[in-house]
């Protein structure tokens, strides 16, 4: 019998709105698993254990009365450390911010509170959500729970790990550069970065006076177990405060009347073999499904310079976490309106077809790297040493252009190490990408726990 805390959120709430567990008893379940099993994997950095427990009891006692306090009644999850959470300590990591105790949450935290999810902790990430990987000055590293010598990705790694170990029923990861792919793709979970602006950003920990602006690309996410999952808490997180309201297109009725293509390697970021031939399996077994696939379809762009320029409006968003004054506006603008250029291009490319298929990461989850920095650091990828730089190119040229991307889990390649894919679409397709993604998903296997977390 499978262990509630491994379920999705959505079989969870279901558990208790017909009164098979109660509130209290989950969430002192999911804390038992945190107290036994995350020493070796250092997640959850944060507790707030009994208030979680005083909280749980509300929610069974609102539950007597014929009480409903909303669609995430009575499950206990974890809130990554870059989101404020009102009067739990919350750090983005840097040791500037190491006894800050906001007295808001995070816009997000706000809506997953007010249908009833019971916060029990916050999950650790770099310095300034600035890596990926998971580790910081004041709490250490986490570990990937299928490999503890390598990293969980990042910077929602923290999050991720503790989705994957059923530590928390879901996570709220922010991407600006792959911060919520990376970690789905390395802990074999699904993971959401939508549409820019569908979702509030605001209560962001990036710098010291962070929390009221909204970052450039930057967005948030949720990290969940199953794409059920995906689907309720986009529609609970996402932007419906007038004169803003999201506006997100229809889920497709059948997926093989889609149009699909894959784009699974280029010589802009040549991708590891092991990735290479996994991705080739996952389109193998979409196309056995009745699901054509183009793999020769690309939008009219340079990857390489889109990825290149990405950084550098990625670099300028987060500038107010580092030292120094960074280009004038003039220059952003210029740099925008090339942006703007290439989004253009993938608008066009999206009136042809509905999603397309991408690596997450050119190589499978890396081991910890701490040593130096973007520019001087290295990864292995085919026998050859390649900067770790490459690492983002093919999350952050989707990013700058603030298109949705989902990542369902694959399963694992021929390392043992899970692998992922993102599956991108047109702005507003959320719920195309969702879809897509979960077909992927019931075709490769789904969500499977680490060993650890069994």
């Amino acid at each position: 019998m499978k262990d509630v805390a491994l379920l999705s959120t959505v079989e969870q709430v279901d558990l208790i709105t017909r009164r098979k567990i109660s509130s209290r008893e989950l969430t002192q379940h999911c804390i038992d698993r945190i107290q036994h099993r995350d020493d070796e994997i250092n997640a959850v950095v944060t507790r707030d254990f009994e208030r979680a427990l005083i909280n749980a009891d509300a929610a069974d006692s609102a539950q007597a009365k014929g009480e409903v306090l909303g669609r995430l009644h009575g499950v206990p999850i974890t809130v990554k450390d870059a989101l404020e959470t009102k009067g739990l300590r919350s750090t983005g990591g840097a040791v500037e911010l190491s006894d800050n105790v906001p007295e808001r949450d995070a816009a997000v935290v706000h809506a997953v509170r007010q249908e009833g999810a019971i916060v029990i902790g916050k999950t650790n990430l770099p310095r300034w959500s600035g890596d990926i990987q998971a580790y910081n000055e004041i709490f250490g590293t986490t570990n990937n729970p299928w490999d503890l010598s390598r990293g969980p990705g990042g910077s929602s790694g923290g999050a991720a790990a503790a989705v994957a170990m059923g530590f928390t029923s879901f996570e709220i990861g922010t991407d600006i550069g792959g911060s919520i792919r990376f970690p789905a793709a390395f802990n074999g979970v699904w993971g959401h970065k939508p549409s820019f602006g569908v979702i509030p950003t605001n209560g962001y920990l990036d710098y010291v006076q962070g929390g009221l602006n909204e970052a450039d690309i930057n967005v948030f996410g949720p990290l969940t177990r199953s794409s059920h999952d995906l689907e309720l808490l986009l529609d609970v997180m996402k932007r419906d405060a007038p004169p803003w309201v999201a506006q997100l297109g229809n889920a497709p009725t059948n997926i093989g009347d889609l149009r699909v293509a894959a784009w699974l390697d280029d010589d802009f970021c040549p991708i590891d073999n092991e990735v290479l031939q996994h991705l080739e399996t996952v389109v193998h077994e979409l196309e056995k499904d009745g699901v054509p696939v183009d793999r020769t379809a690309r939008p009219d762009i340079d990857p390489d310079e889109a990825a290149m320029l990405g950084l550098w409006l990625v670099q300028r968003a987060t500038s107010q976490s580092s030292e120094g004054d960074g280009p004038g506006h003039r220059i952003w603008l210029d740099h925008h309106v090339r942006r703007e250029q290439i989004r253009l291009k993938w608008a066009e490319f999206f009136n042809s077809y509905d999603a397309v298929i991408m690596p997450v990461c050119f190589v499978p989850p890396f081991e910890h790297q701490q040593e130096g920095d973007f520019m001087s650091r290295t990864l292995l990828c085919n026998e050859e040493q390649r900067s770790y730089l490459d690492v983002v190119k093919w999350t952050t040229m989707v990013g700058m252009a603030y298109l949705p991307s989902t990542v369902p889990p694959t399963g694992l390649g021929k390392s043992g190490l899970p692998i992922g894919c993102q599956v991108v679409g047109s702005y507003g397709s959320d719920r195309t990408t969702i879809a897509v993604a979960s077909h992927i998903g019931k075709l490769m296997g789904g969500y499977q726990p680490p060993p650890r977390a069994q």
